[in-house]
């Protein structure tokens, strides 16, 4: 990324605050775990202590003694694992899918097409839920599921992009010069097409987030690992008798989205060479 690129991105300002909450999120899913007082799984307290009700419990305690905040720092790595490797699977899907129709066209376009609209006439939250009762909860069925019903979207952009990008010059000359197919897609059109799925990639991890926390929210997520769904979904039931069960992990969910699409609006801006980006 060249001085150009930071120059456009950092005239967003509210981009710039996304990035810096997305690497404080990300330092505290790398090292947090590290530093966290107790273990998230451990009954350390008596249940339903509120925030700094007792020393070394900032926000309290669940309903089975267990502390908030430790959840809360080992659930970054755990949500951002399956924002992200969902994300990767959906666009290993989307480019594949969209990149083989978008360049060969004709029937091939048509069919491609008539099975992507296939996924997205199904509500996708609706299909999340029936996927993963079907499997069994657990990160390996969430991140699944999470993929299918996010790929449909990747396709149907990555199309459009080749349709454009296949009638330049330059992949006319690539063909001439002797190259195949799979090396004009890959070398030559796919770079071309990078900026809007970068783009889309970012926004898609934090869609990923919120499925997965909207899915335990329902009672569906992975009962062995700490994410902040799951500490959401596990309050669910006493959000009234103890607030801050919910109210932590929850913040920690909106901080996050919020400042991946903050930080999507800037990668737009940054990698959009045709407009100086929007000050603001």
């Amino acid at each position: 990324m060249n001085n150009n690129f930071w120059r456009r991105y950092c005239r967003n300002k509210g981009a710039v605050f996304g990035l810096i909450v997305m690497m404080l999120v990300l330092l505290l899913a790398a090292v947090g775990p590290l530093f966290a007082a107790n273990d998230p799984w451990d009954m350390v307290q008596m249940p339903f202590l509120s925030p700094l009700q007792e020393t070394g419990l900032a926000m309290g305690t669940d309903t089975m003694g267990r502390d908030i905040l430790s959840g809360v720092i080992y659930g970054a790595r755990v949500s951002l694992m399956i924002g992200v490797v969902s994300t990767l699977v959906s666009l290993i899907i989307g480019v594949t899918l969209g990149a083989i129709s978008g360049y060969f066209g004709g029937w091939i376009d048509a069919a491609l097409m008539r099975f992507t609209e296939l996924f997205q006439a199904v509500p996708s939250f609706a299909l999340a839920i029936v996927l993963v009762a079907i499997f069994e909860p657990s990160v390996n069925s969430i991140v699944t599921a999470i993929a299918i019903v996010s790929w449909p979207p990747v396709a149907r952009l990555v199309r459009s992009e080749f349709l454009t990008l296949r009638q330049r010059d330059f992949v006319a000359a690539a063909l001439l010069a002797g190259q195949s197919t799979p090396r004009v897609i890959l070398t030559q059109i796919l770079p071309n097409a990078a900026s809007p799925i970068v783009v889309m990639a970012s926004l898609m991890v934090a869609t990923a987030i919120l499925l997965e926390s909207s899915l335990s929210f329902m009672g569906l997520g992975d009962p062995n690992m700490m994410s902040w769904g799951y500490m959401v979904g596990t309050a669910r039931t006493v959000l009234r008798q103890a607030w801050w069960m919910a109210v932590f992990p929850g913040l920690a969910i909106v901080l996050t989205v919020l400042a991946l699409n903050l930080v999507g609006e800037g990668l737009n801006d940054g990698l959009n060479t045709r407009s100086g980006g929007r000050g603001r």
